[in-house]
This record gives C-alpha cells, sequence and structure tokens, in this order.
C-alpha cells in the first residue's frame, strides 16, 4: 500500500510571494448553493483541494453536470438533480457536506442526508442549531441510523434564535430560507466573511437577503434564483497560515490576492508578538528583523475575534516564542490532540481541557509526525519550516482538504519540501519523490 508522506528539512528563512487561493469555507457553502439555482452557475477562484473534489463528486452523483473550465472555474448545472438523497459513502467524509441539508431543503422542501464527517475534534459535531432552524422553516426533522430526514409541505419564515453562534447552522437556514415565503431572521448569526460571500451569492442570484456580516441576518424569500458568474473571496485561513509561516522562520514574504480586513485579528496578535507587519489594498507583507519573537496569549472566538482555524499554526510559533503563552479554545472541545506531535518536535506545552500553556523554547527539532486534521497539518508544516533537521509528516490527506499547492507554494518561497510516496509493503519501503 503507497503511503504519501511529506518530507522537510528546515531551518530555511522563507522570501519571496505567495498567492493566495480562494476560500475554502466560501466554496463548500456556494457550490451546494448552486442547487437552488434554475440554471447553470459559473464559479471562479475555486481552490483546487481534495474538499471541493469531494463535494463535486457527490453533487455529480445526485445528477447535476459539472464541467471544469479550469483548475479554478467551474460551470454548474443542477437543473437535472431530482432526487433530495445525498450519497451517504461520501458524505461521511466531509464535513461541509451537511450543507446539503439545507440546500436540498430550500429546493425541494426535502432533504436525506447522512451526518457529515470532516476532521474530528472529539464526538460527533453537533447539529442541533441545524435542525432547529429547519423545524422553525415548518420542516419535520429525523435522524435514523446517523440519515438526516427533513421535509415540509411548504417551508415558510419565521424568527429563529441561534442558542449558540454557528457557522454551519447560519449557512444552513440560508439555504433552506432563500426560498421560504415570508421573511426569516436568523439572531445570533455567525458573521465569518464566507457568510457574507455566500449571501452576496445569493443575492446575485437574485437573492433578498440583508444583514450578512452582523449578527441578524434578514431574509425575504424569493420564488426563482437566476444562474450567474461568481468569484470567490481569498482564503483567510491560508494566508493566515503562510503569514504565520514567514514569522516562524524568521523570514520576509508578501501573501498576495487577500482581503487584509479579514485578517485583522491575526495581524494583530503577529504585531503583539513583535513581527513586522505592511499592509496594501489586497496584499501584506510579513517579516522579522529582530533575534527573538515576544509570547502572547491567545483565545479563539467566533469572528471577528481569532479564529479557531488558526489555532495551531498560532500555537506552533508561541512554541518558539520568549516566554510562557496561554492559549484557550472557545470554540471546539477537543482541538488540542496535535500537541502531542509538537512535544515530539520539541515543543513545551502543557493541556488542560481547552487550554494550553506554552513555554516558549529556542528551536524545534525535526521529527516524524502525523497530521491529525486540516489545521493541525499545516501546524506541522510550520513547524517543521521552522525546525533544525528533517520532519516527516503522516496522513498528509488531511493538509490536502483544504491548501491548495501547499508544496509548490513553499517550494517558491524557499522551502525545502517535497510529497513523496512510500510502498508500505514490507517487500519494499523505498521512497520514491514524486
Amino acid at each position: 500500500m503507497a503511503l504519501d508522506k511529506i518530507i522537510i528539512s528546515g531551518g530555511k528563512k522563507l522570501k519571496g510571494n505567495v498567492s493566495i487561493s480562494g476560500a475554502k469555507n466560501a466554496a463548500v457553502a456556494v457550490i451546494p448553493a448552486t442547487l437552488l439555482a434554475d440554471d447553470i452557475c459559473r464559479i471562479e477562484n475555486i481552490p483546487n483541494i481534495s474538499d471541493i473534489t469531494l463535494m463535486c463528486k457527490i453533487m455529480s452523483e445526485m445528477g447535476a453536470s459539472i464541467k471544469m473550465v479550469n483548475k479554478n472555474t467551474l460551470e454548474i448545472d443542477p437543473r437535472k438533480v431530482v432526487s433530495p438523497v445525498a450519497s451517504y459513502d461520501l458524505i461521511r467524509n466531509m464535513r461541509a457536506s451537511s450543507y446539503l441539508m439545507g440546500a436540498l431543503l430550500g429546493r425541494f422542501s426535502k432533504a436525506v442526508v447522512s451526518l457529515p464527517g470532516g476532521c474530528n475534534f472529539g464526538g460527533i459535531r453537533p447539529i442541533d442549531q441545524h435542525l432547529k432552524g429547519f423545524s422553525s422553516l415548518g420542516a419535520n426533522c429525523k435522524l435514523d441510523g446517523g440519515v438526516v430526514h427533513v421535509s415540509a409541505e411548504k417551508l415558510i419564515g419565521n424568527n429563529i434564535y441561534l442558542d449558540v453562534i454557528s457557522v454551519g447552522a447560519t449557512v444552513n437556514i440560508m439555504l433552506a430560507a432563500v426560498k421560504a415565503e415570508g421573511c426569516t431572521v436568523i439572531e445570533n448569526a455567525a458573521k465569518e466573511p464566507h457568510i457574507v460571500d455566500l449571501a452576496n451569492f445569493l443575492n446575485c442570484m437574485g437573492a433578498n437577503i440583508c444583514g450578512a456580516g452582523t449578527d441578524i441576518i434578514k431574509i425575504h424569500g424569493v420564488k426563482k434564483l437566476k444562474g450567474i458568474t461568481y468569484s470567490i473571496i481569498p482564503d483567510q485561513i491560508e494566508a493566515g497560515t503562510y503569514m504565520i509561516a514567514a514569522a516562524a522562520t524568521k523570514g520576509d514574504i508578501t501573501v498576495n490576492n487577500i482581503t487584509p480586513k479579514h485578517l485583522e485579528s491575526i495581524t494583530a496578535k503577529l504585531e503583539e508578538m513583535g513581527i513586522c507587519i505592511e499592509e496594501k489594498d489586497e496584499s501584506v507583507r510579513v517579516y522579522v528583523n529582530k533575534d527573538y519573537m515576544t509570547r502572547c496569549n491567545i483565545k479563539t472566538l467566533p469572528y471577528p475575534g481569532f479564529p479557531t482555524d488558526m489555532q495551531p499554526q498560532i500555537t506552533t510559533l508561541l512554541a518558539i516564542a520568549h516566554g510562557t503563552s496561554i492559549v484557550s479554545e472557545g470554540v471546539w472541545d477537543n482541538r488540542f490532540r496535535y500537541v502531542e506531535e509538537l512535544r515530539r518536535m520539541g515543543a513545551q506545552i502543557s493541556v488542560d481541557g481547552k487550554v494550553a500553556v506554552i513555554e516558549g523554547v529556542q528551536q524545534l527539532n525535526g521529527a516524524a509526525v502525523r497530521a491529525t486534521d486540516l489545521r493541525a497539518g499545516a501546524a506541522l508544516v510550520i513547524a517543521g519550516l521552522s525546525a533544525s533537521g528533517t520532519t516527516t509528516i503522516e496522513e498528509i490527506s488531511h493538509i490536502e482538504r483544504g491548501y491548495e499547492n501547499i508544496i509548490e507554494k513553499f517550494s517558491n518561497l524557499g522551502a525545502d519540501i517535497k510529497k513523496v510516496t512510500f510502498d508500505d509493503s514490507p517487500m519494499d519501503s523505498v521512497a520514491k519523490a514524486l
């Protein structure tokens, strides 16, 4: 059996320019939203990652015609989708597949979708707020053997208060409500940039949504949505990952194709650590001009707070900062599983529940580690780039779910990084560099 790994020879300062791809979290919401259109949609600036490939495969199996115009542009014709049922085998591998519930409910007033998969942060990701929203719109909801069944004679707008801020529930309710009769109000809604991007996409199709980006979103139902051409926003998490990689290697890089406002919480913490940031309209330069970085404390929160999807990366940077830092996870219950891998590299981190205490060390050392989830994998890449010696990362399929051309992009910045295929059979363990 062949196993793909990433091998990094660390200690090289990153220098140069990197261009950021389209936002994964926006794309995986916009693609299912095309099911609501009455014609072909052309989606540009799509990241070429495995999560997008999987979402397209799910929709193709449902009957959608999907054409890849180029590696970052899709044409989706949803008109031949006739069934509100999505494939279990594919959906269980992807968290964002839950958005099919809202899209199918909005189109057919019915959806049969298995519970989603994706990164494992301990336990099943709750969908109670999603179902609360659907019920408020008049749908009957039933969970049977890991499969969600939702159906309604007619969807009718309503006031929906989310008990906790949930990106997934906000997206799903928007998708279900956009064609519902009357007005839907989502209170305590998520404010992330990809929520705004989805609302912009739907509005361009003919929807009537206002308030996206605030904690109250109002949706006036419409009867039809047209096909359009739309470009996905840049990926704030990919941008933040490269910014932190520049800091960890004491490098000097310019991150292009970004929206600086989306990065404000990340930029603020890097500046607090003594890292130099120069912002322009669509780019940011990140460089280090002193011997050490200063410790700081982080608490992850819903947007516009510090993003949970940047927590492993910033923890890796704090592991080589001067002093003691505290990172508090305010979104997920078990997001520190990767810490044991950083300890293998010499990091001094102790975890108690949702809090990590980090004693900075001068340098990490290369080791054999494994990616436990998408952002943990990115953190290990950063650790390997900054470490002395060689780092080998296993289970890199997690990383490929969310980062387009990560090997090529870091190589172009001067990193010694490559993807290697190992034959895992007992007869042959020779590595073949791709």
